[in-house]
């Protein structure tokens, strides 16, 4: 239910945005700075990642983001929180590999498909 009501409301830029404002601190900074990076506005950006993890993401990406909303005061801006450092940050496989989300690169061959 709480995974359904991020997706739904977070997959707006402006709605995106204002989460972003209400997470603040190092995390809302480091998302901003990534985001300007890549030339898009913040909100743009986030509303983006929750739209790729919604289509996208494995069960198993869902379920860490569902333990992630377990017990915790505000649980739709740690999913929302979660979602998007999921699909920023890259994961180091065995052999000390990085390497993005599954659902992260299957976006991007979906773009690069579509172009």
């Amino acid at each position: 239910m709480i995974l359904r009501e991020i997706v739904h409301t977070c997959s707006n830029a402006h709605v995106a945005r204002a989460a972003l404002a209400s997470i603040g601190g190092e995390f809302a900074a480091r998302f901003a700075e990534k985001a300007y990076r890549k030339n898009l506005p913040p909100g743009v950006l986030a509303a983006k990642i929750v739209k790729e993890f919604s289509r996208r993401a494995a069960d198993e990406d869902w379920e860490a983001i569902d333990e992630a909303t377990r017990g915790v005061d505000h649980p739709i801006l740690e999913g929302f929180r979660a979602i998007l450092d999921q699909g920023l940050n890259v994961r180091c496989d065995a052999s000390g590999d990085l390497h993005p989300p599954a659902w992260v690169i299957n976006a991007i061959k979906a773009q690069a498909s579509a172009a």
